[in-house]
């Protein structure tokens, strides 16, 4: 039961991680922050490396991390982008399913079939996935044009190669492999910023939503890399895809927005699929 313990608590972290970053990214630009919190997230994760007494990871292992870093961030830029432009129906869907595919894809090649019932979770959650993320239920939202789909899926395999890499740079630990993919991502925004001649740092008054942003990341990512140490990748990737109920669930209670049927069967959804994969 752990890798389903670990994995659903990942959903968790992370959908709470998306919530504050989007309400953060209504007064700050979206590479900020992405800058911030992978900023924090690694201030945080220095101390806990230093005091918890783990043992460093080899440089084969900070290298996966470090390109994990790298795609994860490029990814999340990727799709904020898609936000901004108005994608959401189809930049939220995409993004998670292609992430949690490449990992399922990896994982039966590497680790072997997971066998049908474990399989049709996975095919169930997938759907859940999508369900979820549609902000209304009408048919238009389900209608996808070509020209939409390709800044989702570049940034879904941005967070799909991370799952992967992650997960096999972090066989013998869980704070240090964090550490080197947030000096990656950190690197890699601060060059963006560079280049694009944009100011680092957003408004103070959001300061508190991306630091909480990159505390719950942080969280989401080690519960991650539990659920993979505790069990198979694609069964940790799956479960932690879940994250957009998560942040329906967070903007439903806290404002008040509500449920539409599309996001109510897809939470049911989950709940079965969640079953499938623990028998």
């Amino acid at each position: 039961m752990l890798p389903i313990i670990f994995g659903l608590s990942s959903a968790l972290s992370w959908g709470a991680a998306d919530f504050c970053g989007g309400l953060a990214s209504r007064k700050a630009k979206a590479y900020q922050a992405v800058l911030f919190g992978e900023a924090s997230g690694l201030a945080l994760l220095l101390v806990a490396a230093f005091f918890s007494g783990e043992t460093p990871i080899g440089w084969y292992s900070w290298l996966l991390c470090s390109l994990a870093g790298s795609m994860g961030v490029l990814g999340l830029l990727m799709f904020f982008e898609a936000m901004s432009r108005g994608q959401m129906s189809i930049a939220s869907p995409v993004a998670a399913l292609t992430g949690a595919i490449l990992p399922v894809i990896v994982g039966s090649l590497t680790e072997g079939f997971p066998g049908w019932l474990t399989l049709a979770g996975f095919a169930l959650a997938l759907a859940a996935i999508w369900f979820i993320s549609q902000p209304d239920g009408s048919a238009k939202s389900l209608r996808v044009r070509l020209a939409d789909l390709s800044l989702p899926l570049i940034a879904g395999l941005g967070f799909g190669v991370y799952l992967i890499l992650i997960h096999s740079g972090s066989r013998t630990g869980v704070f240090w492999p964090m550490v080197a993919a947030r000096v990656s991502g950190v690197l890699t925004m601060v060059l963006y910023t560079l280049i694009t001649h944009q100011p680092i740092l957003p408004a103070k008054n959001v300061w508190p939503l991306l630091l909480m942003n990159g505390v719950l990341d942080v969280t989401g990512n080690g519960l991650y890399i539990l659920a993979g140490q505790a069990g198979r990748m694609d069964v940790a990737a799956v479960l932690a895809s879940l994250y957009p109920a998560s942040t329906v669930l967070l903007a439903g209670l806290t404002l008040h927005e509500r449920l539409n049927r599309l996001q109510v069967a897809g939470i049911l959804a989950a709940l079965v699929a969640i079953v499938l994969i623990t028998v």
